[in-house]
């Protein structure tokens, strides 16, 4: 993690995102004088599931991955988050830590904003609440999905609904920036197993594998087997 000063090539001056638009001129400089610009490296963690979390974190650009970690090197995967998001709203009122870790899968740039200059601007300014509120309930939603299917679905199934979720995120070379362990962790397989359903799903012309790269041929068929 590198931080930025004004002086850096990669420093940005304002916080373009619709929701921070809606913020007035008061609100806007507290957000300005409670915010540090930092760059995080490929496989460099923004928050560490356990750590106290004094900040939120707003993507600028790039691209991560959310898990939660089990002892013994064990974790799932949860979600993939881009530009304009937030990390960490779960411990905004409630529990002081973060409750999961996230990592870049490439370079990513963000600010860390203070959490309590956010928990003032929430109280003030209810159209800025509202677009908080509306990520959160988003997330919560998408976690609900993923117990869901890792609870009651088939292995077919799991593999298909991870494949078809990280192909949202296609512009950004998703399959590439992802080891086979990291998708098996999504769908909640062996590495084993993701590799075994990858090269069956490629004989039968749903995707084609080339080296770490996914490409999805046949969404159609893919749709069929996510809901088995």
């Amino acid at each position: 993690m590198k931080s930025l000063i004004e002086t850096d090539a990669h420093f940005i001056c304002e916080i373009n995102a619709p929701s921070f638009k809606l913020l007035n001129p008061q609100q806007i400089e507290l957000i300005r004088s409670s915010k540090t610009q930092v760059i995080f490296h490929k496989g460099e963690n923004l928050t560490k599931q356990g750590t106290f979390s004094s900040y939120i974190l707003f993507i600028i650009n790039g691209i991560v991955k959310k898990h939660v970690e089990e002892t013994n090197d064990r974790y799932i995967n949860i979600s993939i988050h881009t530009e304009n998001e937030m990390i960490g709203l779960s411990s905004l009122f409630q529990q002081k830590k973060f409750a999961y870790s996230t990592i870049a899968l490439k370079e990513t740039q963000a600010y860390l904003i203070e959490a309590s200059s956010l928990q003032v601007i929430i109280k003030e300014n209810a159209a800025f609440a509202y677009e908080i509120i509306q990520q959160y309930c988003k997330e919560n939603a998408h976690i609900f999905k993923v117990l869901q299917q890792q609870s009651f679905k088939q292995m077919y199934a799991r593999l298909a609904s991870t494949l078809l979720y990280l192909n949202q995120f296609s512009k950004y070379n998703i399959f590439s920036l992802l080891t086979r362990k990291e998708i098996a962790a999504f769908a909640g397989l062996s590495t084993e197993s993701t590799i075994k359903l990858l090269k069956e799903f490629e004989q039968e012309r749903i995707l084609s594998l080339n080296e770490k790269n996914i490409e999805l041929v046949n969404l159609d068929k893919l749709n069929k087997y996510s809901q088995m």
